[in-house]
This record gives C-alpha cells, structure tokens and sequence, in this order.
C-alpha cells in the first residue's frame, strides 16, 4: 500500500504544470518573483528558478526552498569596460546553460522579472518553443527587458502609462501592477512600537534609503533630527556601514542598518515615509496606504527609472516628490510638513487606487493556450 501511494505521489507530481521563473541582478529583480509563488503553488505549478551562478538571487531564492539552476551571465553594459569584451562570450555560454536547463525542466511557461541573467533564459526558451512572460517592473523598461520582448508572448508592466511607450507590442502589453510580498501585509503594530522602543504620543516618520542606504538622505534627514523629534519618532534604516554611533541616544531616534522581516513591523506603525523611489517601495506604500515623500535616485547615478516612477505616483496624488538636486535640510522639512498636512488626502486617493489583472491569471491563461 505505502509503495502504491508513493508511485501515487509521484505521478502527481510528475503531471503538475511546470513554470520557470528568472530575474536576477537585484534583490528588485527577485522579490516580485518570490511574492508570486504562494498564488503559483496554490495554482498547483511546480516552480523552478533559473538565475546567474554568482548572483543575489540564487541565496534568496534556495533560501525560499525553491530548485535553483545557475547560469553563466554577463552585464550588457553601456559605456567602456574591458568586461564588455568577456561578457559577450558568457552571454553565449550562458544561452546554452538555459537551454540545457529548459530542455531538462521542460516548463509550461516561463516568467522573467529582468536582469542581464534573464536574456540568455528568454532567448533559450524561445528557440525551445515555450511560452515567455516578461514583467518590467519601472516605469521605463531596462536594456534587459527591451533586449527580450521581441521574444515575450506576454509583457506586463507595472505604470499604466508604460503601455504608452509601448506601442509596437500593444498586442501583448497588459497592466498588471506589481507583486507584492504577502509578508510585508503582515505587519503589527504591538511589535513595531516594541522593537523601535516607541510609543503611542508622537506620529512615526519611517526614513528609507534604498537597501543599500543613501549617503545625501542620511545626511539630510541627521541635520533635522532636532527638529523633526519635537513632532516625530523617528526610524532611520540607513544602510550597511552607515549607522552615526554619536546619535544613539538621541531621543525619538532609531537607526538600524537594514530591516529584514522587522519591514512589516515597522512599516504597519509609520504615519509618514520618506524613501527612494524604487518600484518594490513605492508599491508596496501603495499597498498599505502609507503617505510617502519620494527622494528618488538623480540620472546622474541612474537611468532615471526612479525620477519617473515618482513622478508617476506624484500625478496620481499618491506621493509627494522632491528631486535629489533639490534635496536641502529646509527643503526635507519643508516637502515633509506638507506631507504631513495633506495627509489624508494621500490615503484617500491611494484607497481609490485602480486595481490590476493578477499575474498569476495571465499565467496560466498562456500555458492553457499553449
């Protein structure tokens, strides 16, 4: 009987739909796949991930117990490297990583988030015949995303107004939104207050500068510490190697390197946030309704990708913006007194936020065509 139920077991899990999912470069590129994979497994998919072999997401994604297959990747740069003349040879062995890997798979569907590592993946999966999705997460599309959608039978985007931009595929672009990890939903209040050792007296101010921290936001938002304590608690996650050791006894200030899953905690007891203005980031505050100040990255250190994100967010009332070059210490309590003031109005037009079709519905609509 025990052998009968085991052959039973693996015969089911041999018929389970397949689906590769690929993004990789950023922890931007690995998150919204991962935020994916409770809707995808109970959609009944067996998941698979394929990234780079040095890569940032080969360590998240096996820490999610997922299979993970690396690939040699090379970045597909746009300015003068020596790499740029080895990077097209790993380009190469990497195509024939992912179709080796696709062959041995054998997926319904592929799903790619972006990231020099996809292009080898979506390339093999084409000549392979299997059905791709692509999702840009920023309002513009990366060199990565634009080199694969000639190849995508699917392109979701995260803007609406990217479609726009889009128009040579209008076929195949449908707004989706953007994943968003079930965890960070999951925030309490009780343990927030707790871990940053604040209480219930003064609003929260919650100051974020990217997960490797902001050198200019660090700065700024130090020199105003004086005054934004007298309205506000403040916690400060500054990034690694940047905490200021003179300012730990500041009163109504916390300074943490990074916040790993104590995010949700804090982000369910922040009134306001003042953040960089990454895809991930700023919908997940669209999410949870949490009035934000968008400081995002300047083209001098950028594609602008953020500069458009957060000018996208500022049109539709969800966000106010204050440009990097513009980033003084009056300027910060200036943008962050009207933040503060409008408040209401902030949640009020993200509660109306318009809702997107499911990935995980798109998904399986392509391999049901296939």
């Amino acid at each position: 009987m025990g052998a009968t139920n085991q052959s039973k077991a693996k015969q089911n899990l041999a018929n389970k739909p397949k689906i590769v999912l690929t993004g990789g470069g950023t922890a931007g590129h690995v998150s919204p796949n991962l935020a994916l994979v409770a809707d995808l497994e109970a959609d009944g998919w067996d998941i698979v991930y394929i990234g780079s072999k040095q890569g940032i997401e080969q360590q998240l994604v096996t820490q999610a117990g997922i299979p993970y297959y690396g690939i040699s990747s090379g970045k597909l740069r746009r300015y003068f490297s020596w790499q740029n003349f080895i990077d097209p040879f790993k380009v190469i062995k990497g195509i024939f990583d992912a179709y080796f890997a696709i062959a041995k798979v054998k997926p319904q569907v592929v799903f790619s988030k972006g990231g020099f590592v996809t292009v080898p993946v979506i390339f093999a999966s084409w000549l392979q015949r299997i059905p791709v999705i692509i999702h840009e997460s920023d309002f513009s599309s990366g060199l990565a995303n634009r080199l694969s959608m000639p190849f995508a039978n699917k392109i979701c985007v995260t803007f609406p107004e990217t479609q726009k931009h889009l128009a040579k595929y209008a076929s195949r672009v449908i707004h989706t939104g953007l994943p968003i990890r079930p965890e960070i939903l999951q925030g309490n209040l009780d343990r927030g207050r707790e871990f940053c050792g604040f209480n219930a007296d003064l609003p929260i101010l919650f100051v974020v500068g990217g997960s490797t921290g902001s050198a200019k936001i660090n700065q700024s938002i130090r020199s105003i510490l004086d005054v934004l304590t007298q309205t506000y608690q403040v916690v400060h996650a500054c990034g690694k190697g940047n905490l200021d050791t003179s300012l730990n006894g500041h009163p109504h200030y916390r300074q943490f390197e990074y916040l790993g899953i104590e995010l949700a905690d804090v982000l369910a007891i922040a009134d306001l946030v003042v953040s960089r203005s990454g895809a991930n980031a700023v919908f997940e505050f669209l999410t949870l309704r949490k009035p934000n100040l968008l400081i995002p990255l300047s083209k001098l250190s950028s594609r602008g990708d953020q500069i458009l994100n957060a000018q996208s967010f500022q049109s539709r009332g969800y966000s106010v913006v204050l440009l990097e070059e513009d980033l003084t210490s009056q300027s910060l309590l200036n943008a962050i007194a009207d933040l503060a003031r409008r408040r209401d109005e902030y949640i009020q037009n993200m509660s109306q936020s318009e809702d997107a079709q499911a990935i995980a519905q798109i998904i399986a609509a392509i391999a049901e065509f296939k």
